[in-house]
């Protein structure tokens, strides 16, 4: 009998609509955690989001001022100026930071990439009015979902 007090702390509990409609919602994406190198996921899904019309600015702090995607990488968060969703490319013990960044820069949505979650940051960010997802990759949902 499953533990219905102790839910997989790795789901999010969204419905395949809720991410449809988080996924048609966003326009503009700061991907935290982004690589130059093309092996690495986040480059990929990077390249996979932009090709789909999405405005991805890249973040990282060892990468800034290069240019990617059309964009100019960032250091911060906060550098990545107003945008829709914070996708995050970090560690499930670094990510909290990464959301409450997101909540200050007053993103719509906080995405946390497979294998990361934070079921604690994802609710003091619905507190804050945005949409949390966790452990899910966009470049695998948009295909699934037929986007």
């Amino acid at each position: 009998m499953p533990d219905t007090a102790n839910p997989d702390p790795m789901s999010d509990g969204l419905t395949d609509e809720a991410v449809a409609a988080i996924l048609r919602g966003v326009r503009s994406i700061a991907l935290v955690g982004w690589s130059p190198r093309p092996d690495r996921p986040s480059h990929g899904v990077a390249r996979f989001l932009a090709a789909r019309g999405y405005r991805v600015i890249p973040v990282n702090p060892g990468q800034a001022g290069q240019q990617a995607l059309g964009e100019t990488v960032v250091a911060t968060l906060a550098e990545a100026g107003p945008v829709d969703m914070v996708d995050i490319f970090r560690r499930s013990e670094e990510a909290g930071a990464v959301v409450d960044e997101a909540i200050a820069a007053g993103a719509k949505v906080v995405w946390m990439q497979l294998g990361i979650a934070d079921p604690a940051a994802a609710a003091r960010a619905q507190a804050a009015g945005l949409q949390a997802v966790m452990n899910r990759c966009p470049a695998i949902e948009i295909p699934r979902l037929g986007l």
